[in-house]
C-alpha cells in the first residue's frame, strides 16, 4: 500500500514529467493522492498519471478496481494516509482515501461526474480503500478461529473442582462472550516467530516425540480428579486418595525424558516454518493467559463494585464478593499448576511476575493524586509529570503487562534464546498494544452510554479515578483539579467532571496518545519476516485504536 509520506519519492522514480495529468475535484476532506503545488486547495488534487505496462497489468490482477472514462483507464488503489484515521470505532465506511491513477488524460472532471458516468456505463462499483486493504490482510480472529474454538473447549477441563459452586463461578466468565484478545496475541506471535529461534528445532522435535507417544494429552489432562478434594496424590493410582483407610504407597511414575534430537545445523538466516505451526505448549500458554485475565476480572469487579460484566450480571452480583474472590484465587491456583507443565523456568518466571504486577497495579490505582502536584497562578495550569507517570505505570501493570509478557513467553516456548531479538519484539509490541488498548478503554468510559460496553458508563469517575481524558482536561480547565484531588466525592462532582472533559480536548488527546502507542507496536513488527500472522498483528493495532466496545 502506498503511503503519502513516501509517495513523492516513488512517483519521482517511476513517472516522467512529460506524462499527462488530470485534476479531480473530490468531496471536501477526501484527500486523493498528490497535490500539484502549495497553492492547490484541499479539494482540488492533481492525479499523477501514467503507469508502466508491467505495473498496470500487475495492478489489474490485484483486483483493486478500475473503470473506463473520458480520462482513460482509471486504476483505483488504497492510499494509506496517517492523517485520515480520525474516525472512532469500527465502521464499515471508507476511512482511507482512494488514489486514482489515470492513463493518458489531460482534462479535469468532477468526482460526481465520474461516478455518474460509471453508473451510466454499468461499471461495477469500485471497492472502498478499507475493503480493498482488508481483503489483502487477514482478519486476526478469523485467521485463528479454529484454534480459539479449541482453546475454549479444552480450557474448561482446567476449571473443574469437587465443589460445584467453585466450578460454577470459575467457569462463569468463560461462558460469556469475550474478545479473547490476550490468547489471540499469544497465538499470533507464536505463528509469527516459530522457526526463527535457535532452539526451535529442539522444541519442535520434543513436541513431535511427545505427540507420537501420546504425551500431548498430559497438557489437557484435568489438573485434579473431580471426585476428590485437594488431598490427592498425582503419583498414586486414580482410585486412591491420601485420606482413604487403605493407602498403599507406590513408587511415583518415572519422569519423562524426551529422546535426544538428531543433529541439526542451524540455518545461516532464521526462517519461519513452511506452514504456520503452533506447539501444544503455546496453546496451553494462551489458555493460562486467559485464565489470569479472568481471575483479575473477578477480583476487579469486587474492588470496583461493578454490577455488570460483558452485558450480564457481574460475578459479585451473581455470587457475592466472597465467592468471587475465592473464584479468582482458584483460577490463579489452576494457572500455577498448568504453568508447571510447560517445562520452561523462564516462562514460569514471566507469568508469575504478571500476577504480581496485577496486584501492584491495583494498589497503585488506589494512590491519591498528589495535591502538591497541582499548581495554579495567572494563566497557569499544570498537571505534574508524576501524575502522568502514576497513570501510565498503573496502565502497564494492570493491562499491558499480561499482553507483553504473554507474547514474550510465547516466543520463548518457540525456542527463542537469550540475546535473540524476537523476545524483545514480542514484549515491545504487547506493551504498546496493551497501553493503547487501555487508553481507548478509558476514552470509552466517557463516550459510552450505560451498559453499551457491557459495563456501566462513567465507572472510573464514580470510583474516583482520573484517567487520561481527565488529566488532559485538567490542563485546560484548572477547576477540574480540586474535583480530581477529592476523587469526585462531593455531590455533582462526577457530572461536572464529565462536562469539563467533554468541553476539552482530553478525549482527542488521549486517542492521539493511544495511536502513538499503537504506531510503536506496529513499528517493531518490521523486524519480523512477512507472514499472515504478522499482517494480522498489524490489523490488530488498528482495531484496538478504532474499537467502540
Amino acid at each position: 500500500m502506498l503511503n503519502l509520506n513516501n509517495l513523492r519519492t516513488l512517483l519521482s522514480q517511476v513517472l516522467s514529467p512529460s506524462l499527462h495529468t488530470a485534476v479531480l475535484f473530490t468531496p471536501e476532506g477526501q484527500l486523493v493522492s498528490y497535490a500539484a503545488g502549495p497553492y492547490t486547495s484541499k479539494d482540488e488534487v492533481r492525479v499523477i498519471v501514467g503507469l508502466g505496462g508491467e505495473l498496470w497489468q500487475e495492478s489489474r490482477e490485484e483486483g483493486l478496481g478500475q473503470l473506463d472514462s473520458e480520462l482513460g483507464h482509471l486504476l483505483v488503489v488504497p492510499l494509506e494516509n496517517p492523517a485520515s484515521e480520525e474516525s472512532e470505532g469500527f465502521t464499515e465506511k471508507d476511512e482511507d482515501p482512494l488514489m486514482l491513477l489515470a492513463l493518458n488524460s489531460e482534462r479535469s472532471v468532477s468526482w460526481n461526474e465520474l461516478k455518474e458516468k460509471a453508473a451510466f456505463d454499468h461499471v461495477p462499483p469500485l471497492p472502498s480503500a478499507e475493503s480493498s486493504r482488508q481483503s489483502s490482510r487477514p482478519d486476526p480472529f478469523k485467521l485463528l478461529a479454529p484454534q480459539l474454538d479449541r482453546l475454549r473447549g479444552t480450557l474448561l477441563n482446567l476449571l473443574g473442582s469437587s465443589h460445584p459452586s467453585l466450578t460454577e463461578i470459575a467457569k462463569y466468565y468463560f461462558l460469556h462472550p469475550s474478545k479473547q484478545l490476550r490468547p489471540l496475541l499469544v497465538l499470533l506471535f507464536s505463528q509469527a516467530t516459530n522457526g526463527l529461534g535457535r532452539g526451535w528445532h529442539d522444541k519442535h522435535w520434543a513436541a513431535q516425540c511427545e505427540g507420537a507417544g501420546g504425551r500431548t494429552e498430559e497438557l489437557d489432562r484435568p489438573l485434579t480428579r473431580p471426585d476428590v478434594l485437594n488431598d490427592w496424590n498425582p503419583s498414586m493410582p486414580d482410585h486412591t486418595a491420601s485420606f482413604s483407610e487403605t493407602f498403599s504407597l507406590q513408587p511415583p511414575r518415572p519422569p519423562h525424558i524426551p529422546p535426544t534430537p538428531p543433529p541439526h545445523t542451524p540455518d545461516a538466516i532464521p526462517t519461519l516454518t513452511s506452514t504456520p505451526t503452533l506447539l501444544p505448549t503455546q496453546m496451553r500458554l494462551a489458555q493460562i493467559v486467559e485464565m489470569i485475565h479472568v481471575a483479575s476480572l473477578l477480583h476487579d469487579d469486587v474492588i470496583d463494585k461493578s454490577p455488570l460484566r460483558r452485558g450480564a450480571a457481574s460475578a459479585p452480583a451473581a455470587f457475592g464478593n466472597k465467592l468471587s474472590v475465592l473464584g479468582g484465587d482458584f483460577l490463579l491456583g489452576r494457572t500455577s499448576a498448568a504453568l508447571s507443565r510447560l517445562g520452561s523456568e523462564e516462562v514460569v518466571e514471566l507469568i508469575a511476575s504478571v500476577i504480581a504486577n496485577l496486584v501492584e497495579g491495583e494498589i497503585l490505582q488506589l494512590k491519591t493524586v498528589r495535591g502538591d502536584a497541582y499548581q495554579t497562578g495567572p494563566g497557569l495550569s499544570t498537571v505534574s509529570k508524576e501524575n502522568w507517570n502514576i497513570y501510565l505505570q498503573k496502565t502497564y501493570l494492570k493491562t499491558a503487562t499480561l499482553m507483553a509478557k504473554g507474547a514474550r513467553a510465547a516466543v520463548v516456548l518457540g525456542g527463542c534464546q537469550e540475546g535473540e531479538i524476537w523476545k524483545e519484539v514480542a514484549y515491545a509490541y504487547g506493551r504498546n498494544l496493551g497501553i493503547a488498548f487501555q487508553l481507548v478503554d478509558d476514552i470509552l468510559d466517557y463516550e459510552a452510554a450505560d451498559g453499551s460496553m457491557g459495563k456501566p458508563g462513567g465507572a472510573d469517575l464514580h470510583l474516583g479515578l482520573a484517567t487520561g481524558p481527565a488529566l488532559f482536561a485538567w490542563e485546560e480547565h484548572p477547576q477540574l483539579g480540586p474535583l480530581i484531588m477529592r476523587k469526585f466525592k462531593e455531590p455533582g462532582d462526577v457530572e461536572m467532571a464529565r462536562d469539563l472533559v467533554r468541553r476539552s480536548t482530553g478525549v482527542e488527546r488521549t486517542r492521539d496518545l493511544a495511536r502513538a502507542h499503537a504506531d510503536k507496536a506496529r513499528e517493531v513488527l518490521s523486524f519480523l519476516p512477512d507472514s499472515d500472522a504478522k499482517s494480522a498483528l498489524e490489523v490488530l493495532t488498528e482495531r484496538v485504536v478504532k474499537r467502540t466496545s
